[in-house]
C-alpha cells in the first residue's frame, strides 16, 4: 500500500492512480478514501489523475490518539501533496473533508491549487456560538460523542440512516451502501474519530473562505440531516471571493453515492470549466 510518514511519525495512506491534471478527494467522517470509488472511477475514466488519502485516525492510515485537528490534518496533506509534487490540482471535500480541504486551500495550497469543491461541506462553523446563532447546539455533539464511545458499532450502524436520507417517505434502505458505510467507519480509530467531531463542528473556517480565491463551487442538498444547508452552503458562498452555489432539492448529505448520476457530471461540467 502506498503511504508517506509525517512529522510526527503517522502513517497516511493514499491512493494515486493515472495522469493528467489532478482531483484530490477528501473524505467526511468518519470514512475513509474509499467513500470517493465512484467518482475516482468516474474521473479516471475521463482522463484525470486521481487522489484520495485516509485521514490520520481514518481507515487505513496510522490510528492516531494525537494530532486529531484540523490545523494537523491540513498539514498532513500538505505533506502528501509536496511527496507527489500536485500543482493545478482540484480539491473536492465533502462535509469533513471540506472543512479539510478549505483549511488545506487556505493555508498550504498557494501555487498548487486550481479550484476547489465543497459538498456537504462544515464551513464556516456547524456549532453554535454568539457569533453563529444559526449553528447547532453544542450538546448535539457532545451526544455523538456519547453515543461512540459508548457503543460505536452500533451507532455507526443507525448513522447511515439519516446520513442517505434512508429515513425520508419513499427511500429506498439501500443495504450495500449501509453496510459499507459502516465497513469503513469501523476501520478507523475510535479516539481519533472522537476528537474529530470537535474538529469537524467546532473549527472556524470563516477567515479560511475569506482567504481562498480560487473558483469554488459549493454543492449541497437542502434535505440534508446531517450539515443543514442554512448555515453552511449558504453562508460560504458569501464568504468565498470567487464561489457558485449549486443547491440540490430533496438530496441528502450522501448526495455523492446516492445520486452520483448527477453529482458526477456537474463535477465534471466545473472541473472542465
Amino acid at each position: 500500500m502506498s503511504s508517506i510518514t509525517t512529522q510526527d511519525g503517522t502513517e497516511i495512506f493514499y491512493k494515486d492512480w493515472g495522469s493528467g491534471q489532478p482531483i484530490v478527494f477528501h473524505h467526511g467522517w468518519p470514512l475513509s478514501g474509499d467513500d470517493w470509488d465512484t467518482q475516482m472511477q468516474y474521473f479516471l475514466q475521463q482522463g484525470y489523475r486521481v487522489i484520495a488519502h485516509d485521514r490520520r485516525g481514518h481507515g487505513r492510515s496510522t490510528q492516531t490518539a494525537k494530532g486529531n485537528d484540523m490545523d494537523t490534518y491540513a498539514a498532513d496533506f500538505a505533506a502528501l501533496a509536496e511527496h507527489l509534487d500536485l500543482r493545478n490540482a482540484i480539491h473536492v471535500g465533502h462535509s469533513t473533508g471540506g472543512g479539510e480541504a478549505t483549511h488545506y486551500v487556505a493555508r498550504h495550497g498557494q501555487g498548487r491549487v486550481a479550484k476547489l469543491v465543497l459538498i456537504g461541506a462544515v464551513p464556516p462553523i456547524m456549532v453554535k456560538t454568539p457569533a453563529n446563532p444559526g449553528g447547532i447546539p453544542r450538546d448535539v455533539f457532545d451526544g455523538l460523542r456519547v453515543q461512540l464511545a459508548a457503543n460505536r458499532a452500533g451507532f455507526y450502524w443507525d448513522f447511515p440512516i439519516p446520513f442517505y436520507g434512508f429515513n425520508r417517505p419513499g427511500a429506498p434502505l439501500l443495504e450495500p451502501v449501509r453496510q459499507n458505510w459502516w465497513r469503513q467507519a469501523m476501520a478507523g480509530g475510535i479516539t481519533a474519530q472522537y476528537d474529530c467531531i470537535e474538529a469537524f463542528s467546532a473549527t472556524d473556517f470563516t477567515d479560511d473562505l475569506k482567504r481562498i480565491d480560487v473558483p469554488t463551487l459549493v454543492m449541497h442538498g437542502d434535505d440534508d440531516q446531517i450539515v443543514p444547508i442554512a448555515d453552511s452552503a449558504m453562508l460560504s458562498s458569501k464568504l468565498l471571493k470567487n464561489a457558485t452555489l449549486k443547491v440540490y432539492k430533496g438530496y441528502p448529505h450522501g448526495m455523492c453515492t446516492t445520486h452520483a448520476d448527477v453529482i458526477n457530471p456537474d463535477l465534471l461540467q466545473f472541473v472542465r470549466s
